[in-house]
């Protein structure tokens, strides 16, 4: 199969942390997303049915408190990964791999025989790490520096990318790694695995400028977003020599009418949020992350219980619609989405959202 997913002819869609419980909600309503593997399954065939592109997933092992232990049962994403590629056709599929806690050749292994699972439709989402508590599980120090981080990332995954294109053997004599010998068949499917980086500081943008086919990135809309695509776009262009898509985060409640989707985004981002999590999530994330600016953790409170800090598209088919709209004109080349209730939810949004992207020439029938 030929990378589409890479093809830059329309604006792509994808669903973000189908693979964890709540999904991106940070929500003790009843209804929300249980991110069990039967609901998981439901979910990845209707998105391949509807015309989706690509599932990502989040990577995590240990929730963050409140009432619900926000994320406390999540799927592994490489076995995930591997699970769905075996029941879809055509929808493309990520795993998220933290660098400080997988090892290099390991992953190469990993990665190659889901690309041969679903015959060139992996895709790999490279986290250089921020969580500190989860650190500290793993009994590893997490560096301070930034710096540091992508260093150690960067050697990570060009280690990763010679094992996918290097025949027979090789040494590697480099800063954190020292292997003999190192070789690895299966290739993947049919050449590199797309890349996608979530670099939102300035050293993980510079990073994923480098190194990713898609940097995905959190903004505060398409204003402010348009400014990171023309940043991250250009010095991709000129100081690398290479072309990079940049897709951000929202996440979606769309509804016969503007009222209805409202009431339903107040429900469970209002009175169901679980404030302790929220708070608990936005403290992590000031402390040991650059994803987020002082300013944008003050103001995103009630973004931060609906979709983890993310974009709400909240309305009817025609406003989400519009709204999605914005973002490609901004220059973005796609989108996730999260739904409270990923499986329940997608077949409206397909239904009515889909064909007026479509109209709008932002999508292409798929």
């Amino acid at each position: 199969m030929s990378k589409s997913l890479l093809d830059r002819r329309d604006f792509k869609l994808g669903l973000f942390s189908p693979n964890c419980s709540s999904g991106l909600a940070v929500t003790k309503a009843p209804d929300r997303w249980t991110g069990s593997w039967d609901d998981n399954l439901r979910m990845a065939i209707t998105a391949d049915e509807v015309g989706l592109d690509f599932l990502l997933p989040i990577a995590r092992w240990i929730g963050y408190g409140g009432e619900t232990n926000f994320h406390e049962g999540v799927l592994d994403p490489t076995v995930w990964a591997a699970g769905l590629l075996a029941n879809t056709k055509r929808i493309f599929v990520f795993a998220t791999v933290h660098t400080a806690f997988n090892h290099p050749i390991v992953v190469a292994k990993q990665m190659s025989t889901v690309d041969q699972i679903g015959k060139g439709r992996a895709g790999i989402n490279v986290v250089a790490g921020w969580n500190q508590p989860e650190y500290e599980t793993f009994g590893i120090d997490l560096p301070e520096n930034h710096d540091d981080r992508y260093a150690f990332a960067q050697e990570w995954l060009d280690i990763v990318r010679k094992i996918w294109t290097t025949p027979g053997k090789f040494d590697w004599d480099g800063t954190f790694f020292k292997l003999q010998h190192v070789e690895g068949m299966p290739k993947p499917f049919e050449g590199e695995l797309p890349i996608l980086n979530a670099g939102s500081s300035k050293q993980g943008r510079d990073f994923a400028a480098r190194n990713a086919n898609f940097v995905f990135t959190i903004v505060g809309g398409p204003e402010d977003g348009a400014e990171v695509v023309k940043t991250v776009t250009t010095e991709a262009q000129e100081v690398y020599q290479r072309q990079a898509g940049v897709f951000t985060l929202g996440h979606c409640v769309v509804r016969p009418t503007e009222q209805e989707a409202r009431d339903f985004y107040a429900y469970y981002a209002d009175e169901w949020a679980d404030w302790a999590a929220v708070d608990n999530l936005m403290r992590l994330q000031g402390l040991h992350a650059q994803s987020f600016s002082k300013e944008m953790l003050e103001t995103f409170r009630y973004r931060f219980a609906g979709g983890h800090g993310s974009c709400p598209l909240v309305g009817t088919p025609d406003q989400v619609a519009d709204e999605i709209e914005r973002f490609s004109q901004a220059g973005f080349g796609g989108m996730t989405l999260a739904f409270l209730n990923y499986a329940d939810e997608l077949p409206y949004f397909a239904q009515e959202v889909l064909p007026r992207l479509e109209t709008k020439g932002v999508r292409l029938p798929r």
